[in-house]
């Protein structure tokens, strides 16, 4: 059976010795957010995914969700009761508003929960998932009186909340909806029409389901200027705040899929149910952004999850496991067979997902700051940059993390052969899980899309000249340090390689479209390699600075650095071949007629 242990102290690390959030102890949520009270909740938080969510994460898997009859949804064995722990544990408040009910705390501080219970059980860490970004979506384009209505008991984890975007007809092309809104005489809308892949869409575990639907008014504009977002509960939610009728959409069924089986995919269909507009008509897009910007950092740091999650039972497998001779002579005469761990491609494999684990964890730890900044700084100058990183690296994150987490799962398995392939040990569901996260969310082909065609142009290139200037300071500021030369010179050529890059679709996108999409994938994962190199220069710069200084495990900081010249030296030179495939351009890539395929 797998297991899980949560990387508490790889987050006290960057949390206290790399990011030094205490910086930021002028920010509200921050001030009450001591070392101490961080670390109590890390531990407790841990505690909770490992011993809670964990053991229930195979069970889950195996018994999945059930349908009955009149469209209500069971889930799995032991989840409800894991989600009235949840609840009781103010975990869904943690980061909340507090003029909501909620603790206030930072938004980093929440991320990480998410990589816990991601890690321990993905299935269910889904059912609360979305219910903070549908609440964020309430709080940012809802009026006083929707925001008091739902942001609370939402905040509280008593109700959750989806997001109702895709139909069968249509998935990224969200112009092509055909679920209708009309008007009523009260000022509601009846909302029909069919969503498909709706994640946690009916389940029994809170009172109620709070679902943003995306829909058209009658008589609005034809594409995306004509859609509107709409908040549609399961059971209507009167004035007081108290629960009325069950509204007119139900699961119409659950979908057979690959992974995640403890959680429903579901088929919602919505027969003139009763829905409130949120924000403007015909701004529903916009509205919906903020959700699917929230989503889209939930769905990076489950790839990364998995990968932690995977990578901690392939190591445990490769240094128990016996199986042949080291190649230099046996490790363990003694026994029959060397363990797997002596054998330079297993150490690669396992090098690769870790190396990659801990600079994702930090470049995750970064990116939630600047969410932080951005909605509790009072510095106009420091929310305008934290939103340009924000937005830039948000797709980048998505798309980085979760090609790479899923690559890194199938490592894992290959760690552990054909154990690996059976389900008695747990890591063919973590390939099974991974799996969607490339998919759902906007498929990874549409994140790289978004970074080469929105994000990188916007307001003249902000964003990039604000990421590049900063990983330019700080390899400026260290240029003298000999002892961090080999994290810093590849991290300055991928550097190099991705301005080049940039400069190449300036060039050559205008003129030729294709040559910018057919370079886009390359570029979203050059990007992040020097992101991810740029968190392993600044991990390394703090390591080396506490065992200078004797403070702390001097093995354990070693160990980074090591980790950290495996990325520099075996990861950083992809930076080569993809700034290659970028600028060999479209030609080849179009060159086939549709038909010939």
């Amino acid at each position: 059976m797998p297991r899980y242990t949560a990387p508490v102290e790889e987050v006290a690390f960057l949390f206290n010795d790399v990011f030094h959030i205490e910086r930021y102890n002028n920010l509200p949520g921050f001030s009450e957010a001591s070392a101490d009270t961080v670390q109590a909740v890390l531990a407790e938080g841990a505690k909770f995914a490992e011993e809670v969510l964990q053991p229930l994460n195979q069970l889950g898997d195996r018994v999945g969700c059930t349908r009955n009859a009149d469209g209500s949804v069971a889930s799995p064995p032991g989840f409800k009761e894991a989600y009235k722990l949840h609840v009781a544990g103010g975990w869904p408040a943690l980061s909340g508003d507090p003029a909501f009910g909620g603790q206030g705390l930072p938004f980093v501080l929440g991320t990480i929960m998410n990589e816990f219970y991601a890690s321990a059980n993905m299935a269910f860490s889904m059912y609360p998932g979305l219910t903070q970004s549908a609440c964020a979506a309430i709080l940012a384009h809802g009026n006083d009186a929707q925001k008091a209505l739902f942001a609370p008991k939402l905040q509280a984890g008593r109700w959750s909340g989806t997001m109702n975007l895709t139909e069968a007809h249509c998935g990224t092309d969200l112009g092509l909806i055909k679920t209708r809104a009309v008007l009523q005489n009260d000022g509601s809308y009846a909302l029909s029409g069919q969503k498909i892949f709706i994640s946690a869409g009916e389940h029994d575990l809170a009172e109620n389901i709070i679902h943003l639907v995306l829909a058209r008014i009658e008589g609005a504009p034809a594409g995306t200027k004509g859609l509107s977002l709409f908040i549609a509960p399961k059971f209507v939610v009167n004035q007081d705040g108290s629960l009325g009728a069950r509204n007119a959409l139900s699961c119409g069924s659950i979908e057979r899929k690959m992974g995640i089986h403890a959680n429903p995919t579901c088929v919602m269909n919505y027969d003139s149910a009763t829905g409130s507009l949120l924000g403007e008509a015909n701004r529903g897009l916009q509205a919906m952004f903020v959700m699917m910007n929230e989503a889209r950092i939930g769905v990076a740091t489950q790839g990364l999850a998995l990968s932690e999650v995977a990578y901690q039972n392939a190591a445990d497998y490769a240094k128990d496991r016996l199986q042949g001779r080291a190649l230099a002579g046996p490790v363990a005469p003694e026994r029959q067979a060397d363990p797997i761990i002596v054998h330079p491609d297993v150490r690669r494999m396992l090098m690769s997902i870790r190396a990659f684990n801990e600079a994702a964890r930090a470049l995750l730890v970064w990116t939630a700051l600047q969410a932080d900044l951005l909605h509790r700084s009072p510095d106009p100058g420091v929310k305008q940059t934290a939103e340009d990183l924000l937005g830039l690296m948000t797709p980048i994150l998505k798309g980085v993390f979760t090609d790479t987490g899923l690559q890194n799962c199938l490592q894992a398995q290959q760690v552990l052969g054909g154990h690996g392939y059976i389900a008695e040990w747990g890591m063919e569901q973590f390939v099974r899980d991974a799996r969607i996260t490339s998919v759902y969310e906007g498929a990874n082909g549409i994140q790289a899309l978004d970074l080469v065609a929105r994000k990188l142009p916007r307001n003249g290139g902000r964003a990039f000249l604000a990421f590049t200037a900063e990983v330019a300071a700080f390899l400026k500021t260290n240029a003298t340090n000999a002892s961090l030369k080999r994290y810093l010179v590849p991290v300055q050529e991928g550097l190099d390689r991705l301005q080049q890059a940039t400069m190449w679709f300036m060039q050559h996108g205008t003129a030729n479209p294709d040559n910018a999409a057919a370079g886009s994938t390359d570029y979203m994962h050059m990007f992040g390699l020097v992101a991810l190199g740029y968190m392993w220069a600044r991990i390394a710069k703090t390591a080396l600075a506490k065992m200078a200084e004797q403070d702390g495990n001097a093995t354990a900081m070693q160990t980074k650095l090591s980790f950290g010249r495996f990325f520099m030296e075996r990861t950083m030179p992809e930076t080569a071949a993809q700034l290659a495939r970028i600028t060999a351009g479209a030609e080849a890539v179009m060159a086939v007629p549709a038909d010939a395929f």
